[in-house]
């Protein structure tokens, strides 16, 4: 009874802490408040997100302002076709001292940092590409057989511009598979903009407090964790998985028409993992289906691939996530 007690103080603690990320951020970031409440989410369930938009919604300020109020190491990284993978990771050089006496030593990337911004991720060579998917993956690089860890906190944050493809390289579906969630960032309303001019372009500019470093999100991280979750809603989450799947017994019309493969097992993992985060933040002690549907479309949409027929006609993974989980949710009362 006293291990109940002291972990719902501890899951207050945790949603008092998490409101207070949220409130610190929204002194800079107007608006876009399911954007925020998305990369607050990943970074505390340990994983990555790769953020969709065009340029000027403030996605760079967004992953800044993150940085400051964790007090953690920021690094931004301007991926361009020419951006080799020693200028991400670090390579080993060679020094000589007084005596004559040679060594290397190796010099460390701006990816070891806490927070670490791959702008336009897109724009790099898949070399490049694969050089931070070890380190997304394995909280790892290694340079000449030489394994170096990026230790404590660790959250990569990659932009991409839906408009400009010209001399970009897509990701390959490896590599979006690391990313906790694909978010797209929506064009601000009117109201925002002028909240934001208010903001940018008058003589005081909005400043953040730190409000705790990076081991309490790590912490955070591992309380979250502990929820537990039932083996019904368990397999929900498993079938609306298996439901993106077009050869599957689960599959509904329109991801039997439309999709080529469904989700990973790691798009399981991220709805599990991200559930029982909103869970806390809705004030209970348990995952429901609620949480499953709540979170399914971020985890997903860059998991699910369109044949040719969905890319012909334009169709959206989000609208096929959404059949899915109808479907799934109407075969389970059946």
């Amino acid at each position: 009874m006293e291990d109940e007690h002291q972990l719902r103080e501890e899951l207050q603690r945790f949603r008092d802490d998490f409101k207070r990320l949220r409130e610190e951020i929204g002194k800079v970031i107007v608006g876009q408040q399911a954007i925020v409440d998305g990369v607050l989410l990943a970074l505390v369930a340990g994983g990555h997100v790769l953020l969709e938009g065009v340029p000027g919604l403030g996605k760079t300020l967004l992953v800044r302002t993150l940085a400051s109020v964790l007090h953690s190491q920021f690094s931004r990284i301007q991926f361009t076709p020419d951006l080799m993978p020693a200028d991400l990771i670090g390579t080993n050089v060679l020094l000589e001292s007084d005596t004559g006496q040679r060594s290397f030593r190796f010099e460390r990337g701006p990816v070891f940092a806490n927070v670490v911004l791959a702008d336009e991720i897109n724009r790099a060579t898949p070399k490049t590409q694969s050089a931070l998917l070890e380190a997304m993956q394995e909280h790892s690089v290694t340079v000449a057989g030489e394994t170096h860890r990026l230790d404590g906190l660790f959250f990569v944050l990659a932009t991409q511009n839906p408009l400009e493809m010209e001399g970009t390289y897509p990701l390959p579906e490896a590599q979006l598979d690391r990313f906790l969630f694909k978010l797209l960032v929506p064009f601000p309303t009117s109201e925002d903009i002028e909240t934001i001019l208010d903001r940018t372009t008058e003589s005081s500019t909005p400043e953040t407090q730190r409000l705790f470093d990076a081991g309490r999100v790590l912490e955070m991280s591992q309380l979250a964790r502990r929820i537990p979750v039932s083996d019904e809603v368990r397999r929900y989450a498993i079938n609306v998985v298996m439901g993106t799947h077009p050869k599957h017994e689960l599959a509904g019309p329109m991801t039997t028409q439309y999709v080529r493969y469904g989700s990973s097992p790691r798009g399981a993992q991220a709805v599990i993992l991200a559930a029982k985060i909103h869970a806390v933040l809705d004030e209970r002690y348990h995952v429901a289906k609620e949480d499953i549907r709540a979170v399914a479309v971020n985890c997903l949409r860059h998991r699910v691939l369109l044949n040719f027929e969905g890319q012909a006609e334009d169709i959206k993974t989000d609208d096929i996530i959404v059949s899915v989980l109808d479907h799934v949710g109407k075969l389970q009362v059946a």
